[in-house]
């Protein structure tokens, strides 16, 4: 390791990250169901390198490869996701037998490897039978999430002892939904917040059916960004704080509250808000943070974009605008390398929410660089990786030294993958894959995470 590591608790958890749709490939087998992002990676345009998932890193064929790699890290848990239409091909109805055999076969191989199998529900790829009868602005989506949430539970509880409901609410909300830039491509704007509740509902039915089937150790994996001013000026303070109600607020005070942040935005709320919100804040073992980098914003500028998220344009008619952040590195996807980040985060969670705010987990952290292998050696050299991670676990180190209750970090991601619309342009992994061959390179970060891990333990 190029810098000492602060020692973590015996019983951290130390894991890694995939979702299905960006690494299994293989979307007609087995009788598995098309998706929404199926269909988005169709529309030409949408992704910017023209490409699909059809093969992605074809994990749903060589698994037994990739968890043996994981074996060899040395990490305590997976976190990958299930298909819900390779489980239920239509969103409901007929259980496919053999799409759920798929994950009894990936979770047992986990187990006989030591390592803890952490599924998550939804990782953004809604049945496209549900899309098209809209998703996840209709209601009925999500009391179609907890039935498929008891089929899976009924099938693996026996083995699997922590589960993620959703991932990223706030990510198919606005970048599905509000800007179109995303599964399913609607440019809805503040039209797009029947999918915020919708989603959050489910989550609240499918921690019910979890429990219900059998399932314990149940939490969410929510996105959050510390929020900048642009300025101390009140308009650049005001756009930071619709920024954060927006897109850190709106879902995590609903399940650590019960009530949703603003008055005037719970009447934009489709159903009976009053009784939903009862089941949206039922009790959770646990909540997972995904993240990245903090978000700098400030008073919308006329005649000019709002600014990127996650590399998307944000449209110039919103009520805020995305400002860069400078002075910090960046990664391959522009993002900002700002680690105490992370610590600031988790700090003022706990601040915000206090006894409310149950155990953390960081669900994903991670980065974007395109080393590849040497043509000489073969070795992938990717300090710049390894020098995020460092900073961020230092980081997080820094917040349970002030208190906050981290129970452990799961890095975004194992593998290089599709990476949504940015198709194969951007590398998340510790192991560097080939689209050609497939080929499984780990990288010098993946060496670097075994010392942790080992360190760390």
């Amino acid at each position: 390791m190029t810098a000492p590591v602060p020692a973590f608790p015996a019983d951290f958890l130390w894991g890694v990250s995939a979702s299905a749709f960006q690494v299994e490939g293989s979307p007609t087998a087995d009788g598995r169901g098309p998706s929404s992002w199926d269909a988005f990676t169709r529309e030409p345009g949408r992704i910017r390198d023209g490409s699909h998932a059809d093969v992605a890193t074809d994990h749903y064929r060589r698994y037994r490869e990739d968890v043996a790699l994981m074996a060899e890290l040395g990490v305590g848990a997976y976190r990958f996701s299930v298909s819900w239409s390779r489980v239920l091909p239509d969103g409901h109805g007929q259980v496919n037998r053999k799409g759920l055999d798929f994950y009894d076969r990936l979770v047992d191989e986990l187990c006989a490897a030591g390592i803890t199998p952490v599924p998550t529900l939804f990782h953004w790829d809604t049945p496209l039978a549900l899309e098209e009868k809209g998703g996840w602005l209709s209601r009925d989506t999500a009391e179609r999430f907890a039935a498929y949430a008891s089929v899976v539970a009924q099938r693996l509880a026996d083995r699997v002892p922590m589960w993620i409901t959703i991932n990223e609410p706030a990510e198919v909300t606005l970048l599905g939904y509000g800007l179109g830039e995303h599964a399913p491509g609607k440019r809805l704007v503040f039209d797009a917040l029947p999918a915020a509740h919708h989603q959050l509902l489910a989550h609240g039915l499918g921690v019910q059916a979890l429990r219900a089937a059998g399932a314990r150790q149940i939490g969410i994996a929510a996105s959050h960004s510390p929020v900048w001013p642009a300025s101390d000026g009140a308009e650049d303070r005001g756009a930071a704080e619709l920024y954060d109600l927006l897109t850190n607020r709106l879902f995590a005070d609903p399940i650590l509250t019960g009530a949703y942040p603003d008055e005037g935005l719970a009447s934009l709320l489709p159903g009976p808000v009053a009784e939903d919100l009862r089941t949206i804040s039922a009790p959770l073992d646990w909540y997972g943070i995904n993240y990245y980098n903090p978000m700098r914003v400030g008073a919308p500028q006329p005649a000019s974009p709002a600014g990127e998220f996650g590399g998307i344009e944000i449209p110039a008619d919103l009520p805020f605008g995305i400002r860069p952040i400078e002075g910090y590195e960046h990664t391959d996807f522009g993002w900002p390398v700002v680690p105490d980040g992370l610590r600031e985060l988790l700090v003022s969670l706990r601040e915000r929410y206090g006894d409310r705010l149950p155990p953390l987990y960081i669900t994903e952290n991670g980065c974007s660089y395109g080393d590849g292998p040497d043509p000489a050696t073969g070795r992938v050299a990717d300090a710049r990786r390894i020098a995020y991670h460092e900073g961020h676990v230092a980081a997080l180190h820094r917040a349970l030294a002030e208190g906050v209750d981290v129970r452990g970090y799961f890095i975004w991601s194992i593998l290089d993958n599709f990476e949504w619309a940015e198709g194969y342009r951007q590398r998340f992994g510790l192991v560097h894959v080939d689209y050609e061959t497939l080929e499984r390179t780990p990288k010098e970060s993946y060496a670097w995470y075994r010392d942790l891990i080992k360190s760390g333990r």
